[in-house]
């Protein structure tokens, strides 16, 4: 696919354009309507053909958590766990810029089966939830308090750490947003052991002497926006001493790791990222 459309999507998804403005550039971009039609469905999510773990996966639980979020608010999330006893290291999962999706979701059963208990965390919940509209949701995540939501964060971190089935170890996987977010928690939260960050933009550089956690940074090479900020926080890190690996995988755009949007989709620098994720995830939280 041409890369100027590939980057036009990613102008919508974090800019973000309107529906009418992306699509009446897209058209333009393609060559018409019907190039246009077909470049959508290869860019915009297909999450039950991209699904990886079912939904009612033999060997995990999944319920529905709660705990006390910042000013009252309740938040929830996707609990998953393999079934059994045993204490386990917990992650927290955090979703891209629309919310907690079905993929998100799927990321999070795939944390847990890999064994440990995972924590999908619907950032909208102060909304009443991620809603089923995309843009919507977009919209929503734009009018989160920035505090109010890194405390939401760090209590669900606590949240996991309290629970019986938990071995106290915890870590954090974020994409995009989610990816900042995993950044900003690793400076935020010196209890954390691992924190895993994919195209997530950098931390203010005072904040990085604050990192505990060994930290796992994930970039595409294709994704000018967010890699303007690698530099500085490589340099904020090596002068702090901070623990920390980073790879650039070439030629793949932002979101790579998302299987439900072919267009960016790399599965052999997916499958090569999640590998060296969980190799942190059993070397610091098992």
């Amino acid at each position: 696919m041409d890369q100027r459309i590939i980057n036009l999507f990613d102008e919508y998804t974090h800019a973000p354009l309107t529906r009418k403005e992306f699509l009446d550039r897209l058209v333009k971009l393609a060559g018409g309507t019907a190039l246009a039609a077909a470049a959508l469905a290869v860019l915009e999510p297909g999450y039950a053909q991209a699904a990886t773990v079912p939904t009612d996966d033999e060997d995990l639980v999944t319920e529905e958590a709660t705990w006390p979020g910042e000013a009252g608010v309740t938040m929830k999330g996707y609990l998953v766990h393999p079934k059994g006893k045993k204490k386990r290291g917990a992650v927290v999962v955090i979703h891209e810029n629309r919310g907690l999706t079905p993929h998100i979701k799927d990321v999070t059963r795939r944390v847990a089966k890999a064994g440990y208990l995972a924590l999908g965390v619907d950032a909208l919940s102060v909304f009443g939830g991620t809603p089923a509209n995309e843009d919507e949701g977009r919209t929503l995540i734009g009018k989160l308090d920035k505090q109010q939501n890194l405390g939401n964060y760090l209590a669900a971190l606590r949240y996991l750490r309290q629970r019986p089935d938990s071995n106290g170890r915890t870590g954090c996987v974020g994409f995009c947003w989610g990816g900042a977010m995993a950044n900003s928690l690793a400076t935020h939260d010196p209890q954390l052991n691992a924190a895993v960050a994919y195209y997530g933009t950098q931390p203010p550089a005072e904040e990085v002497p604050n990192i505990k956690a060994a930290l796992l940074l994930h970039y595409a090479a294709l994704d000018e926006r967010v890699n303007a900020g690698m530099p500085a926080y490589e340099a904020a890190l090596k002068a702090a001493g901070i623990k920390y690996e980073q790879y650039v995988y070439p030629g793949v755009n932002h979101a790579f790791n998302n299987d439900s949007s072919p267009a960016r989709y790399n599965a052999e620098a997916a499958q090569l990222a999640w590998s060296r994720t969980l190799k942190l995830f059993k070397e610091k939280l098992s």
